[in-house]
């Protein structure tokens, strides 16, 4: 199996995976593994994919997760300009998280790294 160079991988365009693909499929996985540095067993996973889909197959998908990934309240703290509908659909997300913890019994109280969840058996709940 050919080790990546310093101990770094190789992100490689869908390009230049079909062409190495191509290759393989004249010459053999084994030798077009050895010769573009590629692991055997990811080059054949790369011809099936082919394949089955073309090019659009051999596109990466690093970084999307299986279910979308992702901490979804993460964009509450980001600095990136949100449009209005963003902004309401994360404020809905954060309220609806709070209508849950509520159901259990709890409350937040305090913020940031001094937050802490309070049970609220035993204490007036309405203001």
């Amino acid at each position: 199996m050919a080790r990546p160079i310093a101990g770094k991988f190789v992100m490689r365009t869908p390009e230049e995976k079909e062409r190495i693909v191509l290759e393989a499929i004249e010459r053999g996985a084994r030798r077009t593994a050895e010769a573009h540095g590629v692991d055997r067993r990811l080059l054949q996973r790369w011809i099936a994919k082919y394949r089955a889909a073309g090019v659009d197959g051999l596109k990466s998908r690093t970084g999307k997760g299986k279910h979308g990934g992702g901490n979804p309240l993460a964009g509450l703290r980001s600095k990136k300009n949100k449009t209005r509908e963003e902004e309401l659909e994360l404020e809905v997300l954060r309220l609806k998280i709070e209508v849950e913890r509520l159901k259990k019994g709890y409350r937040v109280k305090g913020g940031g790294r001094g937050k802490e969840y309070v049970t609220t058996k035993g204490s007036n709940t309405r203001s």
